[in-house]
């Protein structure tokens, strides 16, 4: 169990890649903070779950897009808790328009809750880290942040500033013994991509060199990997997790 003893907070964590975040480490010994800005039957479900694990999980209602709620989220944490070993921020939501049929509040919400959250979540907690000389963030990227994607201008921009922020963050705190990552997923198998017409299904897959969509616990896996003292000596990287379609 490499996370026993270890505190883990991971941001929009009720369901999707989030849930199976807070899982993976769980099965790795970790006691959970579980957030989101609803979803409260969704979190005391996940909460059984883990604590079947043997650990311990709270949740801690919170929009992280709001920077005193975000502040607030990280302080009950650490009250409840006692510290924070490791920040997940993988809360996210898409608007996916044109560029020129994008509303102002379609380019606010995104840019506002994926990159402005991020933000939120890493400030808040990097005192307490430096305090303690440690720590481990991992940002959620995504891949259209490095190569962009058509009808979701606001949704590659947030994730192309997750990515620069990491780097910078990574820069600031790694004299502190605080590393910080982001992971890039692609298409990763979700309710979201479980929606797509089997012709955009197919022709994503045919960009894809293994061939399929990935899994929420394939993303998980690489997130608990980063967290992990096996990648001690990795901070301010993007690690992409696509089957190969961005190379």
């Amino acid at each position: 169990m490499i996370f026993k003893d270890k505190v883990v907070l991971v941001t929009g964590s009720t369901r999707g890649i989030g849930k199976e975040i807070c899982l993976k480490f769980a099965e790795l010994g970790a006691d959970i903070v579980i957030n989101d800005i609803g979803n409260e039957d969704q979190a005391e479900l996940l909460i059984t779950e883990i604590n079947e694990f043997g650990g311990k999980a709270i949740f801690v209602k919170a929009n992280v897009a709001v920077f005193d709620e975000a502040s607030s989220l990280i302080e009950q944490a650490i009250e409840e808790m006692g510290k924070i070993d490791i920040l997940v921020n993988n809360a996210g939501i898409t608007r996916d328009n044109l560029l020129i049929r994008m509303k102002e509040d379609e380019w606010d919400a995104v840019l506002n809750v994926n990159l402005k959250g991020t933000f939120n979540c890493m400030k808040a907690v990097s005192r307490h880290m430096m305090k303690r000389r440690e720590g481990v963030m991992i940002n959620l990227a995504s891949v259209v942040g490095v190569i962009g994607n058509a009808g979701q201008s606001n949704y590659s921009a947030s994730k192309a500033g997750v990515i620069g922020l990491t780097k910078t963050v990574a820069k600031e705190l790694a004299s502190r013994g605080i590393r910080v990552n982001a992971v890039a997923p692609g298409f990763i198998q979700t309710e979201m991509t479980k929606k797509l017409p089997d012709e955009i299904r197919a022709k994503v897959i045919d960009n894809i060199p293994l061939a399929e969509f990935g899994t929420s616990r394939d993303v998980a896996n690489l997130v608990a990997f980063l967290a992990s003292e096996d990648a001690k000596y990795i901070t301010g990287q993007v690690v992409n997790i696509d089957g190969g379609m961005v190379m």
